[in-house]
């Protein structure tokens, strides 16, 4: 009796916990997606190609994908910085560039297109000097890369950061001690530490880029074949009644983005199974 309550948890069970988890995701989160991916099954080979071969949606994905896919890069090193700069780094105002951080994550979509917009477009506050040396940004797939890595940004800092905290000093100073160089020990030591985090925050970037709309769709111009981007062109074809044409090309950012998912869970089970065998190597 005294075993059985001593391991009684005060919580519900295992089972309650599962079956209530999984209702609730099922309802949320499986039941729309599995109705998309119906429908899009219900397409045929046929309406696929109608679909996807149209120039003007192809047009769109590839700026989609290609923007987003620059986006990412450009955030997951830029988020680098960032991140060593607030953990390893004590100034005045750290903690207020350290809240910052996170305003995308709570700032409307919209309200950062408008606001991007009103500093790069031709009369912005930044615009205004560059348009004249021929460095046009707003309505362009420039101004669109832009959105992008102000929305993925906060996704490749918050990733990284958590372990830059975890990785402390220690091996740098024993790195240092042992003569290793500045570019050795970034090399051999802090890479391959910051590596699986930066690809998460890269693979979480770079989804979100695929599906953003709201604060892409003020800076772009929304021009086909120019600055249109898929979200967009799903938009339009629900408005012209083109039901086949928008599910194709939701389907198909859908599968972009679950594919980065899986890549987000693979890598750090990736990276765990090197250590794993050169450390089995080392030992041999």
């Amino acid at each position: 009796m005294s075993i059985t309550r001593a391991h009684r948890r005060p919580l519900p069970g295992f089972g309650i916990s599962l079956g209530l988890g999984m209702a609730w995701l099922g309802v949320v989160v499986l039941l729309p997606l599995a109705a998309l991916g119906v429908r899009a099954a219900g397409l045929g080979f046929d309406g696929w190609l109608r679909a996807i071969g149209d120039p003007r949606v192809q047009a769109a994905l590839k700026l989609s994908f290609g923007a987003a896919l620059l986006a990412a890069l450009i955030a997951a090193l830029v988020g680098a910085l960032v991140a060593w700069v607030v953990v390893r780094y004590r100034f005045p105002g750290r903690r207020l560039l350290d809240a910052l951080v996170d305003l995308p994550f709570a700032l409307p979509t919209a309200v950062a297109g408008i606001a991007l917009t009103a500093i790069y477009s031709a009369n912005g506050w930044v615009g205004r000097w560059l348009e004249p040396h021929g460095l046009k940004i707003a309505y362009t797939a420039t101004g669109i890369v832009i959105a992008l890595v102000f929305i993925g940004l906060p996704f490749a800092v918050r990733t990284l950061q958590p372990v830059l905290e975890t990785l402390g000093s220690e091996q740098e100073e024993a790195a240092a001690s042992l003569g290793a160089s500045r570019i050795t020990t970034l090399r051999r030591v802090i890479v391959p530490e910051l590596l699986p985090a930066m690809l998460t925050g890269f693979s979480l970037a770079f989804a979100r880029g695929l599906g953003e709309y709201g604060s892409v769709i003020f800076i772009a111009g929304n021009l086909p074949f120019k600055t249109e981007i898929a979200p967009l062109l799903i938009t339009i074809r629900l408005e012209e009644y083109d039901y086949d044409g928008a599910v194709a090309i939701a389907a198909l950012l859908l599968a972009a983005s679950f594919l980065c998912l899986l890549a987000i869970n693979a890598i750090p089970l990736l990276f765990s199974h090197r250590r794993l065998s050169h450390g089995s190597s080392a030992d041999g």
